[in-house]
């Protein structure tokens, strides 16, 4: 029997050579394309004009986890057994150790999914007893049992993912607690809230999260799920998180021998890996192209001793930046989990939002427009449905005009799916 996973950056057995080639096209093919890279949506980073955009559509608004990224796939062995896999955003796929996780179909316990694809992210929670638990937060479901779900609005995917996915699970989980400390993971539907309650998501769900957390994402109610960036996924950070992902590319200084180099032997001009380098940052072009540079990383000197002291090569990794007061870029950390810089435009959109940023006070200021916009649209829209319902009665009983029966409003059915969030159905 399995247990419960220790790293989130290596959730699995590693798949390699033909198996992760196999892998890949699978899952491309379950998707009906042709493309074998990484198939999950990304958001853009939220810029002010953005605003003005959460008026105009209705958005679901949810926390940012400090996680991993992972889709969850759902499939079955050669030999008709259970398996999983998570898929990080380098494409690689990860195996989760057979017996780690079930999830059964309605109504049989033993049954299971298969040609499934989930969209979420691995955390590890921590629990009063200081213990730490990890998780897998479901945002999305892009495919279920062989349906793809891709061109439905995202109420109407979670929606399916909740009663043929997670309702079963939950009831294995009452059902079966002893199973809980032998599970790979523990999955949970991330809780979504109307895009204007972000005074809520500020004061109650940010400061009671049990893992980290930096920022918020806001994702339209009604547009479809769509591979690579999404216009309609708005990534909001606070200030100190507003990042780039670029590629270091560190250039040491040149020294001519001294007369100790030339006794030694060397004559001559070396590279001084001792001394502080110039830390180029280089961003990525796509399609085949060298990654151009985009500017330099400011480091103290206390930072290169710092990042001397790791014992690690430095040179060609995945740098994640934040620009400082005085707009120049600082370290924050290495992103050995991506293979690429940002895209220019990625950076274009995150360089938008630092420039014109958007600040939690501001987005508290604007909520009660988004409100009242959102409440406008659904009472334009019932009335559309029941003017609707009305002409469809009358054509097809054309002696209601004489005093027929209404039909009871229950009867009516309603066009707008419903308006609570996902995550918030009970």
């Amino acid at each position: 029997m399995s247990g419960p996973l220790e790293s989130i950056e290596a959730p699995g057995i590693k798949a390699e050579g033909d198996l992760l080639y196999t892998m890949r096209q699978e899952v491309a093919y379950l998707l009906d394309r042709k493309n074998l890279s990484f198939p999950g949506a990304q958001p853009v980073s939220f810029a002010r004009r953005h605003l003005e955009e959460l008026t105009k559509q209705d958005y679901y608004v949810c926390e940012k986890s400090d996680g991993m990224r992972y889709l969850l796939y759902l499939t079955k062995d050669d030999h008709d057994e259970e398996i999983q896999y998570l898929i990080d955003r380098k494409n690689d796929y990860w195996f989760i150790p057979k017996g780690g996780l079930h999830f059964p179909v309605p109504r049989n316990v033993e049954g299971f999914h298969v040609n499934t694809l989930i969209d979420g992210e691995l955390v590890m929670d921590k629990l009063p007893n200081g213990q730490m638990q990890p998780k897998y937060l479901v945002f999305d479901c892009m495919v279920l049992d062989g349906n793809s779900l891709m061109n439905r609005s995202l109420d109407k995917r979670i929606a399916y993912f909740k009663e043929r996915i997670f309702d079963p699970y939950k009831q294995l989980l009452q059902d079966y607690p002893e199973e809980i400390p032998f599970m790979h993971f523990i999955v949970e539907l991330k809780q979504m809230q109307f895009s204007y309650a972000v005074e809520m998501m500020f004061r109650q769900i940010l400061p009671s999260l049990p893992h980290g957390n930096d920022g918020l994402i806001f994702t339209c109610r009604s547009t479809e799920y769509k591979h690579g960036t999404d216009q309609h996924i708005l990534k909001w950070k606070p200030e100190t998180e507003n990042s780039i992902d670029f590629r270091l590319s560190l250039q040491f200084p040149l020294v001519q021998p001294d007369e100790i180099d030339i006794a030694e032997g060397i004559t001559e001009p070396y590279l001084d890996y001792d001394a502080m380098p110039i830390c180029n940052l280089l961003v990525y072009a796509g399609d085949g192209r060298e990654d151009p540079w985009y500017g330099t990383m400011y480091l103290e000197p206390e930072e290169w001793e710092s990042l001397k002291s790791l014992q690690q090569p430095l040179d060609d990794r995945i740098v994640e930046c934040y620009m400082d007061s005085r707009k120049r870029w600082r370290y924050m950390r290495f992103r050995d989990d991506k293979t690429t810089a940002n895209h220019t435009s990625t950076v274009e959109s995150v360089i938008e939002s630092i420039t014109d940023r958007v600040t939690e006070k501001d987005l508290i200021a604007a909520a009660k427009g988004i409100r009242d916009e959102w409440k406008r649209r659904a009472a334009e829209e019932q009335a559309r449905d029941k003017k609707e319902m009305e002409r469809k009665r009358l054509a097809n009983n054309p002696g209601a005009m004489n005093g027929g029966t209404k039909r009871k409003a229950d009867e009516q059915g309603n066009g707008r799916p419903s308006p609570v969030p996902p995550g918030r159905r009970e």
